[in-house]
C-alpha cells in the first residue's frame, strides 16, 4: 500500500484517558511507532496537540464516539486535519483494535490509501 499521510496519529478516545500512536517515517521501510497516553482535562489535551506539532504531525485519526471527542476536535481543529473514522468501519479491520501498543486500525487508516 502507498503511504499517504507519513507523519499522522491515531486516537483512542476514553472518558478520562486519550492513548495516542504517533507514526512517523522510521529508517527503514517500517514507520517509526511512539505511543502517549494524555488525560482529557484542557492542559493535557493542549499538551496532546504541543506533542502532535512538535513530531510534524499533519492528519489525526480517531472514532466518532460522541461527547468523548467533541472537546478534543475543538481543540485540535486548527492545527491538524482530523478524521472522523466510523467505528463499525474500524471493527471490520483485521487486527486486535484493544492493542494500546497498535491501535492498527486508527493509525493505518490515516497513514495507508486503501
Amino acid at each position: 500500500m502507498e503511504v499517504v499521510y507519513p507523519r499522522c496519529c491515531g486516537l483512542d478516545l476514553h472518558k478520562k484517558l486519550v492513548v495516542a500512536c504517533l507514526l512517523t517515517p522510521g529508517t527503514g521501510p517500517q514507520p517509526q511507532r511512539e505511543v502517549r497516553s494524555f488525560g482529557t482535562m484542557t492542559p493535557d489535551l493542549l499538551a496532546l496537540g504541543d506533542w502532535l506539532g512538535a513530531n510534524g504531525v499533519t492528519h489525526v485519526a480517531m472514532e466518532s464516539t460522541g461527547v468523548y471527542g467533541q472537546p478534543i476536535y475543538n481543540l485540535l481543529e486548527d492545527r491538524f486535519t482530523l478524521l472522523l473514522v466510523n467505528p463499525q468501519h474500524i471493527k471490520a479491520v483485521p487486527g486486535r483494535k484493544t492493542d494500546p501498543s497498535c491501535l492498527r486500525a486508527s493509525r493505518e487508516g490515516p497513514r495507508m490509501d486503501r
